[in-house]
């Protein structure tokens, strides 16, 4: 009907929009579904659930397993639900839900990661791991591990990122964020003080609280408010005589309702103990099959023992993520691994995350224009180290030898002969004819069994032979903890290199030849012996009977040898440089404060302080140096504290001769401790130290805050 009749006739135009807002409604009724507005995803998910039948329900609590899947929970058909499919992650995509494990880029372990200090590129590591996860078809990422090195003997401290929890906090917070950028859920992990491999199933950690919310929870803390995990493991030890998977005082008072974390919370392989408490507790799902939450959960559900409500919260909490992270709506085909590009950050993190411990007489960088012949030796010269042992492991795309980094980046004129170490005379012979030698040493670690950090099979006597034999060494270590040197003396360059991932030979000679000025600090102390250590008596580690006694309380890693004035072989925080820093011109934005001295779990008010400083390279060479900010809490007999805490840090990159203003900010937090007697955070009044520093040993600047109670 054209326009023109409708207007000649009264009737004509009465139909007309009488049709015309028919087809409006039907229009509206029968459109596609991705032209209509969906319910938020806890409307959604709260519809899908109320569909569901208790079967259906229970076959989603919980993994399965079978020939052809493992870290898998199956799919609903029926309701539109979809397989989830879980991945290892802390190093990279490891093992997955499609049972066979596939090649990803094998990242340099976390612990390396934490050595660089950068949150730039712990966000990119996260985005990395998340992509290819994603890539290779899974939903969720089981990582970041933030659990704190307590004892370097630990079998997955390279999982992790050290000793302190503001720094492990930093980094998961970037780390997080970059896992979910690309659309898979990141799962923050162990919760909580899953510190060591010896006992892990049964050991009872005596806690006391103030430790516990000191140290051990902090990381977590802030990967909730500020990293946003969509999800939470709990771990495999008890805590104060309860299994982590069924804590309410972890899961539900404070992980739910002092932190109003509203993700879900899956177990650790093997690591529900229980039906009815677990569930109760707050547990979500039970991996990697349902021992507990398969037909044990049904048969409480239908005799009262749990309610409907229960199961029901588990899934929308789940759900829910699942939706806000697009896993119920078409999936894009998946896109094959960029393994040059991603391989070549790999080596970005790498080099990064290496720290030079020694370096006498300015011995690196090697020059190969000076050398004619190297020796390259040792049990870890050979293959790249990509990784440590266990579910962590990630095959790689790719793995690049440290023979072949050394031989290509050396060129053609210098000579590289290799001996395996196997022979320490031998070795020491090669040592002898050539201009340098290098030497890689170190230990495999990994997760099951923790670690004498001394290395094994007579390292230490081929270290001292080459040593002995040229002037002129070099060790590489390559661990995932700190190592003890008996030799340390003996060499004049040091090298950690933690675990390098796959690009472990090209990443070791940039930094040995100077094309990569070494940046990494200490993300753990470097004891002189066993006994230096906070945790070293049997009754605080390994336990008793299954016991093991937190009774060095706060007094963790830098805090003990800083509170005890024990000297490590390497401090906290140390890492040197082919160039030199210096540090000027101290700012505190106030240095008297009004507080009230007393608060709740959420922690007191504070004005925001600002501590700046200039930091020039005072080099001939273009570094990096880590301006770290620590502070020193006044203490008492009822509550010690340690001189010093990290409170903050910040990365700076300068050109010979460049300076840069280094500004930190510091909140209520950093000056905050946990009072006992009221159960939540409190500020001390009394004279606070601020201190400016290349490592916790090495202070350059030094201020005061004074904070007044304002009661």
């Amino acid at each position: 009907m054209c326009l023109g009749k409708v207007q000649d006739d009264p009737l004509n135009i009465v139909r007309f929009i009488i049709n015309f807002v028919l087809f409006g409604l039907l229009s509206a009724v029968f459109a596609p579904p991705a032209t209509q507005s969906l319910p938020d995803p806890e409307t959604r998910a709260r519809g899908i659930v109320s569909r569901m039948t208790l079967d259906e329900k229970i076959s989603q609590l919980h993994g399965i397993r079978d020939e052809t899947h493992y870290r898998y929970v199956p799919p609903v058909p029926r309701l539109g639900i979809p397989a989830f499919r879980i991945t290892n992650g802390p190093a990279g995509a490891g093992p997955d839900g499609a049972g066979a494990q596939r090649p990803a880029t094998a990242l340099p372990a976390p612990i390396a990661l934490a050595a660089g200090w950068d949150l730039q590129l712990a966000r990119r590591y996260g985005e990395i791991a998340g992509s290819e996860s994603r890539a290779l078809g899974n939903d969720l990422l089981e990582a970041p591990t933030i659990n704190i090195a307590r004892i370097p003997q630990n079998g997955r401290t390279f999982e992790g990122y050290g000793e302190d929890p503001f720094l492990a906090g930093q980094l998961s917070v970037q780390v997080i964020q970059g896992i979910q950028s690309q659309g898979i859920i990141a799962n923050v992990k162990h919760f909580a003080a899953n510190n060591q491999e010896t006992d892990r199933f049964v050991v009872n950690e005596l806690i006391d609280e103030r430790t516990l919310r000191e140290i051990y929870l902090p990381a977590f803390e802030v990967s909730i408010h500020q990293g946003n995990s969509a999800s939470v493991m709990c771990a495999y030890p008890k805590i104060n005589g309860f299994f982590s998977c069924e804590n309410d005082l972890l899961l539900t008072t404070i992980l739910r309702n002092e932190w109003h974390f509203d993700g879900f919370i899956t177990s650790d392989f093997g690591a529900v103990h229980s039906t009815v408490p677990s569930a109760l507790a707050g547990l979500d799902l039970e991996m990697p099959t349902g021992k507990y939450f398969d037909a044990d959960l049904k048969a409480a559900v239908q005799s009262g023992q749990v309610a409907q409500s229960v199961i029901d919260d588990k899934l929308i909490r789940r759900f829910k993520k699942m939706i806000q992270f697009g896993m119920f709506d078409p999936q894009p085909s998946p896109q094959p691994i960029p393994a040059k590009e991603n391989g070549a950050e790999a080596r970005r993190i790498a080099e990064n995350g290496m720290v030079l411990l020694k370096n006498t007489a300015h011995t690196l960088p090697l020059d190969a224009s000076r050398l004619k012949s190297i020796a390259l030796i040792g049990p870890f010269a050979g293959k790249a180290v990509t990784g440590g042992g266990g579910s962590s492991h990630v095959v790689p795309l790719y793995t690049v030898d440290p023979l072949d980094g050394i031989r290509s980046r050396a060129g053609s004129s210098v000579n590289v002969s290799f001996a395996d170490g196997s022979d320490a005379q031998s070795a020491a012979a090669i040592a002898k004819a050539a201009d340098a030698a290098i030497v890689m040493v170190g230990e495999l670690e990994s997760e099951g069994h923790d670690h004498p950090i001394t290395l094994s099979a007579d390292q230490d006597r081929l270290v001292e032979a080459v040593a002995a034999a040229n002037p002129r060494t070099i060790v590489v270590l390559k661990t995932g903890s700190a190592v003890l040197m008996p030799w340390e003396e003996k060499v004049p360059a040091i090298l950690e290199a933690w675990y390098p991932g796959e690009e472990d030979g090209n990443a070791v000679a940039a930094v040995l030849f100077g094309d990569i000025n070494p940046s990494g600090k200490l993300p753990l102390s470097f004891p002189r012996s066993l006994t230096d250590v906070a945790a070293n008596t049997a009754d605080q580690y390994p336990g008793v009977d299954k016991t093991a006694r937190y009774s060095e309380g706060v007094f963790v890693g830098y805090r003990h040898f800083e509170s005890h004035n024990i000297s490590p072989l390497f401090p906290f925080g140390h890492g040197l440089s082919y160039s030199t820093f210096a540090y000027k011109n101290l700012h505190i934005s106030q240095d008297v404060i009004q507080a009230r001295v007393l608060a709740g779990p959420l922690g007191p008010s504070l004005p925001s302080i600002t501590v700046s400083c200039d930091v020039a390279n005072t080099g001939a060479i273009e570094g990096a140096e880590v301006a770290q900010l620590y502070v020193g809490i006044p203490g008492s007999s009822g509550v010690p504290q340690p001189p010093e805490q990290l409170k903050g840090f910040q990365k700076v990159r300068l050109k010979p001769g460049q300076t840069a203003t280094v500004r930190i900010s510091l909140d209520a937090h950093s000056f905050s401790y946990w009072d006992v007697g009221r159960h939540g955070w409190a500020i001390a009044p009394g004279s606070y130290s601020i201190i400016l520093a290349s490592s916790s040993r090495d202070t350059r600047l030094h201020g005061k805050i004074e904070i007044k109670s304002s009661r």
